[in-house]
């Protein structure tokens, strides 16, 4: 081979280094250095590791070229179709390919290489470990799936597009009572079964688990490729080796696992698109459902979102005519659905007057239901929007929100047993026994927010001899038995009742969600209470679901209706009246008010672009980098938004601009995302 250039990424977190750079391959490393594999080399005088993307005849560089010093590992480990998707995503998100990269590729070990790829090497259907021939579970598998989705319009018509490799797009909208990982697990273990690769993401571990645990009455443990943070350095370096070369067929995995190279991809199915937990947390902050997208469109290969709620995201790309709507059939929602109802104001009023006197606010109704899913021998599920005891305290006298007086951070009780509870800053942790308010000086406070604790509590005393079962997001419980006990958990933690629903669901302070100062509160909101409706007994079983709340708002009437796509469709329009996402593109530039000002100083503007702010950062949005809790009254936010049209045009400027300033010193914080979760 005479090509003696490679061109390199060092995997450098600098957005003006992101770029190839030319080095010389020693002839000893002429066979080794392929295009896709790891290599090191010196750069500003220290070794770096880096990714060699392609070998050259010939250089541009005027001067003497420095020399690889070694390849870290022969294996490739970026397929050239990841390094385009890489280079997409980065220009996308204003992010750098190395962050992406990094993301992506797991640190390599040593010992995981040496030991191969599983079972010898043996192919994916060989791996199945028993003497069931592949055509009988490719038979099976179909047969499985055909019969699991034939609950839905259009469901049999999914499995056989999916199977035969005709890209279906679908957002699925599933009824409550139905277990989504079993639904899920039918249709990929199908589609693996007819020679294609499959993609599961899911938002947490126990989704990943649940699909894993659900896959395996078709697949073996061998053929099932699970990759989350939960695992070791080792296994998930081997596994991700499995998959770029070809052996892993079936890949499940939480966000982290968006971009794995699966080869001869299928099929991509994301469950539960509207969860915060599949948007990275760190640089340039992808979230999984937009990298789905693109990568069912630029690998053709088929993409299906589940869940029972759908985002506007998802409402406008049906709209768009790039997603279809796969639902159940009249009749089978009619029949899964339970008893839903909201209670009226007097009841709302009474709840609040209760909770002053500090006896209790759940109202009449709501304990009926729970009485009647008890009497039932049936679990009883009470969700409540915050864990803790009482996250949020006020001053007794005149109202004021309690803050600590060491760095004005919230004050919060915390359950204790064995002590009186003391009031304790929710930022820097400070006791505050002898709390003074700085409004009026009054010492007392009150509860304004009651946490899962308090209210398992309430209801410990309100049924004696009751089991009372705390889940939240410290300490999630993953299923109960089907037994009369009462479970208390915040939105996301809900206990799965072992072969079996809950009785009853009662949905508590649902004001807290709605009023929260979030563009995307009421469709959130709107979420969670589904996802927890939809683990309760249909209403011919008794089921009743109690949302403590106003009837007559607006979400709460389309959880009463069970209306997912008119919800969507609602929040489509009213972002498109506002000019928010997805209607249009948007990127928040986080920073403090010099490094916001830096920032659009050096920034070139796309057409059309409209930029509003600096603000002050919204209340619940992380700190950037560099900016402490005590410093949050410095952070500012400025909102870019352009037509859908310039989105790559602005998220390439916005790259530029921070390039320009990388070269310019400039130090102050500053962090930019596209199209952010959390816009205020």
């Amino acid at each position: 081979m005479n090509e003696p250039v490679a061109r390199v990424l060092p995997l450098l977190s600098v957005p003006h280094l992101d770029r190839l750079f030319d080095y010389r391959v020693p002839h000893e490393l002429y066979d080794t250095a392929q295009p896709g594999v790891r290599v090191r080399v010196r750069f500003s005088g220290r070794l770096v590791d880096a990714i060699l993307i392609e070998r050259r005849r010939s250089t541009d560089y005027a001067g003497q070229l420095k020399p690889i010093e070694r390849v870290v590992s022969p294996i490739p480990v970026v397929p050239e179709y990841l390094w385009r998707m890489v280079g997409h995503l980065a220009e996308r998100s204003a992010g750098t390919r190395s962050d992406i990269i990094r993301s992506v590729i797991p640190p390599r070990h040593a010992r995981a290489e040496a030991d191969g790829l599983f079972g010898g090497g043996k192919p994916w259907a060989d791996l199945v470990g028993s003497l069931v021939p592949v055509e009988e579970c490719q038979r099976t598998s179909m047969a499985d799936a055909t019969a699991a989705w034939s609950a839905f319009r259009f469901g049999p018509e999914l499995v056989r597009a999916a199977v035969e490799g005709r890209h279906p797009r679908a957002s699925v909208l599933t009824p409550p009572g139905l277990d989504p990982a079993e639904l899920v697990a039918a249709l990929a273990a199908a589609t693996a079964w007819g020679e294609g690769g499959v993609l599961v993401l899911a938002p947490t571990n126990r989704a990943v688990h649940a699909v894993v645990a659900a896959l395996r009455r078709w697949l073996s443990a061998a053929q099932i490729t699970q990759m989350t943070a939960a695992e070791s350095p080792a296994t998930r370096y081997r596994r991700y080796l499995a998959i770029v070369q070809g052996q892993a067929r079936v890949v499940v995995g939480t966000r982290s696992a968006m971009l794995l190279p699966v080869a001869k991809l299928r099929l991509v199915v994301v469950l539960g698109e509207g969860d915060d937990n599949l948007v990275d947390p760190r640089a340039p902050y992808l979230h999984a459902r937009e990298v789905a997208m693109h990568r069912a469109e630029a690998q053709e290969a088929g993409l299906v979102f589940t869940g029972v709620h759908r985002s506007a995201e998802l409402q406008q790309w049906v709209e768009q005519g790039r997603l279809h709507t796969v639902g159940p059939t009249a009749e089978e929602l009619r029949r899964r659905m339970p008893l839903i109802r909201a209670v009226g104001d007097s009841e709302v009023a009474q709840a609040a007057e209760a909770t002053t006197a500090g006896s209790g606010r759940i109202p009449h109704v709501a304990f009926t239901a729970i009485r009647s899913a008890l009497q039932a021998g049936s679990p009883a599920l009470i969700q409540v929007p915050r864990r803790g005891y009482a996250p949020a305290l006020a001053c007794s006298a005149c109202r004021a929100p309690a803050r600590c007086r060491a760095c004005n951070g919230p004050l919060e009780l915390r359950g204790q047993e064995d002590s009186p509870a003391v009031p304790t800053c929710r930022w820097c942790g400070r006791p505050d026994p002898a709390f003074r308010c700085g409004d009026c000086g009054y010492r007392g406070v009150r509860m304004t927010v009651l946490g899962h604790d308090r209210t398992a509590e309430e209801l410990g005393r309100a049924f004696p001899g009751i089991p009372v079962v705390r889940s939240s997001a410290d300490r999630i419980v993953d299923s109960v038995r089907r037994r009369p006990e009462i479970v208390v958990a915040t939105p996301g933690a809900e206990p799965r009742v072992a072969e079996g629903l809950y009785g009853a669901a009662v949905l508590l302070d649902p004001w807290l969600p709605l009023g929260r100062q979030d563009l995307r509160a009421g469709e959130s909101a709107l979420r969670q209470w589904m996802e927890a409706a939809a683990l309760v007994s249909p209403r011919a079983d008794g089921g009743c679901v109690v949302l403590a709340g106003e009837p007559h708002h607006a979400a709460v009437q389309q959880l009463i209706r069970w209306d997912p796509l008119g919800a969507a469709r609602r929040e489509l329009a009213n972002r498109r009246e506002a000019q928010f996402p997805p209607a249009v593109t948007v990127a928040a530039v986080d920073g403090t008010a010099q490094s916001v000002q830096e920032l659009l100083q050096c920034w070139e503007a796309p057409p059309e672009a409209q930029v509003l702010g600096p603000v002050p950062l919204p209340a619940g949005v992380r700190l950037p980098a560099g900016l402490t809790p005590t410093h949050a009254d410095q952070a500012r936010r400025a909102i870019i938004r352009v037509p859908h049209a310039h989105a790559h045009a602005l998220g390439t400027s916005l790259r530029t601009a921070q390039n320009v300033r990388q070269i310019q010193h400039a130090a102050a914080p500053l962090r930019v995302v596209m199209d952010p979760v959390r816009i205020g």
